[in-house]
């Protein structure tokens, strides 16, 4: 038999899983065979956020049509690689961008638009939580969310049956389940990692807070579950949603819906102790295993858990790789007006390799890809920023550089926190589209944390195969997640690692620290525009 058709078989026969994510610019659907590492097929949909009455959105309507239009591509490509139409799978997960809000009515009727991860109107809130439960609670938190609703007297707040993550939504949807992977949990309310669920004094804490103005958190947060658990299976109803044609049969068992981070854990291979990993997209954030507790609060840092509770130090910043694009779209453009057309792939080729020919502290030039408010850098809104000095070196080189260097800016301020922690370090994985022009951005994340930096084949899959393999997790559950990762899924993984470049070291320090002075203009800029 050709590999054709093996994987025919296997396909027709359900011996494959299926990870669903919806991220921040593209929902990613993503099929593996037996062998996790293998990928079938992908398929994808573009969307974006919008800004309306001053906060970040998705329409619902839009979460389905683009659920439903990745899933078409995929079982398209499935049909014209394969001649078999896609009408089962082993099972199946939905992951998505952590935090923010989506509190529903005990009809399960959505009551305000959903609020995202990147809304930072939520300072009055968390600074509030962060007294009272003794943790840091970002902006982005759910509990951040709910609670500033509850201060704001909002409307609907006596209204509010459950609330729940965007992953945890389609969860609901797909199998009538009220749950979520406690990797997810960890960013709507903080954690206990001896028992993988809600910290019970917390809850306890926040409940006598808010007493008198919302039920209990218990009665409205999703059930918290470990990565293995049983988290339902795929309804008639759900299955109608996610494809519109009715070939997809009901009765597939899911795995715990989990977030974006914690699909990068997975994607990487970053679950253990003193392991880490970064994950660039619409944001950007590193996420260590820690060997230990911290020994302080810090307002840089949260602490959430891996997929099956153990604890995280996240450094989370609001901005990551959408300034990049929009600078490499306006060069694409460029080379179409003059007659000689590229596509994405090639300009970002192109762009990259010729940061490679930039001064290794990009020249004195700077780039801020503030976009939206930046929490680490005390900014409450964004203005992308590229800045020169008269005396710069102002080359192409260097311009691209400094926006490389820009996605990792905010970054290393909040690593550095970690570092003064004292918080080992052996590798750092990443993975993202910026990652798939070998090599380049891959080494200036090296030298800007000043640690080898892994990256797999799988690394532009990024979180729709980290939660594809979280799914195939559900029939190896005899063993802990870390070994069957390290045993199945990346035993004979082809990575590449870049260790940091002492010249790339140094020229990324020097960067940073004209970019933290810079934060003033950034500042002002916010002030002023």
């Amino acid at each position: 038999m050709t590999r054709t058709d093996d994987v025919r078989e296997a396909i027709a026969a359900g011996r494959t899983s299926l990870g669903i994510e919806l991220g921040s610019t593209r929902i990613k659907a993503c099929l593996i065979g037996a062998d996790p590492s293998d990928v079938l097929s992908v398929g994808d949909h573009a969307w974006e956020n919008s800004f309306e009455n001053r906060l970040w959105t998705y329409p619902i309507d839009e979460v389905w049509a683009g659920l439903q239009a990745a899933f078409a591509a995929l079982a398209s490509d499935v049909a014209d690689r394969y001649g078999v139409p896609l009408r089962t799978v082993g099972a199946l997960g939905v992951s998505a961008m952590m935090h923010g809000y989506l509190a529903f009515d005990a009809s399960g009727d959505l009551l305000v638009p959903f609020r995202t991860w990147r809304n930072t109107n939520t300072g009055p809130a968390a600074a509030e939580l962060t007294d009272l439960l003794g943790v840091n609670i970002p902006l982005r938190w759910s509990i951040a969310h709910l609670h500033q609703a509850v201060i704001d007297g909002e409307a609907h707040v006596s209204q509010i049956a459950s609330i729940t993550t965007l992953a945890g939504y389609v969860h609901r949807a797909l199998t009538g389940r009220h749950v979520l992977g406690v990797g997810d949990a960890s960013g709507m309310f903080p954690i206990d990692s001896a028992t993988a669920d809600y910290d019970a004094d917390l809850v306890a804490r926040y409940d006598a807070h808010a007493a008198g103005r919302i039920p209990g958190l218990r009665d409205l947060l999703p059930q918290s579950l470990p990565a293995g658990a049983d988290a339902g299976t795929l309804t008639a109803e759900g299955a109608a949603l996610l494809d519109a044609t009715g070939t997809l049969q009901p009765g597939i068992p899911l795995c715990p819906p989990e977030g974006d981070a914690g699909t990068g854990m997975v994607a990487t291979n970053a679950v253990a102790p003193r392991t880490g990993n970064v994950s660039a997209g619409t944001s950007i954030f590193a996420m260590v295993v820690l060997e230990r507790p911290l020994t302080q609060v810090h307002h840089e840092l949260d602490l959430v858990t891996t997929p099956v509770g153990d604890v995280v130090a996240m450094v989370h910043c609001n901005n990551g790789a959408s300034e990049l694009a929009a600078w490499v779209s306006m060069f694409t453009r460029f080379a179409e007006a003059v007659g000689t057309p590229v596509g994405a792939d090639a300009a970002y080729d192109t762009l990259f390799r010729e940061a490679l020919a930039g001064d290794a502290d990009a020249g004195g030039l700077l780039a801020y890809n503030h976009l939206a408010g930046e929490p680490i850098a005390g900014l409450t809104e964004g203005r992308p920023l590229f800045v020169r000095t008269p005396d710069s070196a102002f080359t192409l080189g260097n311009a691209m550089r400094a926006q490389l260097y820009g996605v990792f800016g905010t970054l290393a301020l909040g690593m550095e926190v970690l570092a003064g922690e004292g918080v080992a370090l052996d590798r750092m994985y990443a993975h993202g589209g910026m990652f798939r022009t070998a090599g380049i951005a891959q080494r200036f994340l090296a030298g800007a944390l000043d640690a080898p930096v892994a990256v797999g084949e799988t690394a532009s899959e990024g979180g729709a195969w980290g939660i594809a393999v979280l799914a195939s997790y559900l029939a190896h559950t005899d063993r802990p997640l870390p070994v069957y990762l390290d045993e199945t899924v990346f035993a004979s993984a082809p990575v590449t690692v870049a260790d940091p470049d002492p010249a790339d070291v140094a020229g990324f320090a020097t960067y940073l620290t004209r970019y933290r002075a810079g934060l003033a203009v950034e500042a002002a800029a916010v002030s002023a525009l």
